[in-house]
């Protein structure tokens, strides 16, 4: 039988549901910006090579979410045009939502959904799950859009300018992630982090830092010299 839950009772049955997957992830959310608990748990998953699939579909991802998103093997991006349903899913459990998965919305707004356990509701845990698959085929995964990016603007495919690297290509460099390398800079004084955005301040510009735009690459991207210092 179908569990009502509330705004916390959704939150916590959405942990357990990433937490518990053991053979597939499935998270359909029109807004993706990702807390960071959800984004160790499916780091978690990733290790145990678990498949997960993401479905979005309302906004543009910023460069340091898919940069996150591109370091996980195991996980499938998609674009879904008009999504407006929240459903996730693990092998055993379904939540149904008003919760997108999205960081502000799980700290500030009123949701309410239902937990669907497949042993209790086999033919409902079906028909989501069913529906689930159909908006993954009609989806675009978003491996196809970053590659067209790539051809457009090289330096996104973590190539070399000059002497130069993009962020991604200096983190693998320094063989740490791409956002574990955001917090440096930061901490550095090279980058000021306002709202959810970073911004190239003085010193970054002085240490040879460079902010670059694209039409394709939403928010554009950074270049370090290669022997910045990170101490």
């Amino acid at each position: 039988m179908a569990k009502f839950l509330n705004t916390s009772a959704t939150n916590y049955f959405l942990e357990e549901l990433i937490k518990n997957a053991k053979e597939r992830l499935i998270l359909i959310s029109p807004f993706l910006k990702l807390n960071d608990r959800i984004k160790e748990l499916l780091e978690d998953k990733n290790r145990l090579k678990i498949d997960m699939r993401i479905v979005y579909g309302k906004s543009e991802l910023q460069p340091e979410e898919i940069n996150w998103l591109k370091d996980l093997l195991y996980v499938r991006t998609s674009f879904c045009k008009n999504l407006h349903a929240k459903c996730y899913l693990n092998e055993d459990n379904c939540i149904i939502t008003s919760l997108n998965l999205y960081e502000f919305s799980q700290v500030n707004n009123n949701e309410m959904g239902v937990l669907i356990v497949r042993q209790e509701d086999h033919d409902l845990y079906k028909d989501t799950f069913e529906e689930a698959q159909r908006i993954i085929r009609v989806s675009e995964e978003l491996r196809f859009s970053l590659e067209k990016v790539d051809k457009d603007n090289p330096i996104t495919n973590h190539e070399e300018t000059g002497s130069k690297l993009t962020t991604s290509k200096l983190a693998q460099k320094l063989n740490i992630k791409t956002a574990d390398l955001f917090v440096k800079l930061v901490e550095n004084g090279y980058l000021e982090l306002k709202g959810d955005k970073h911004f190239l301040t003085a010193k970054g510009k002085e240490n040879g830092g460079e902010y670059r735009t694209s039409q394709k690459f939403n928010g554009g991207y950074f270049l370090w010299i290669d022997s910045l210092n990170l101490e």
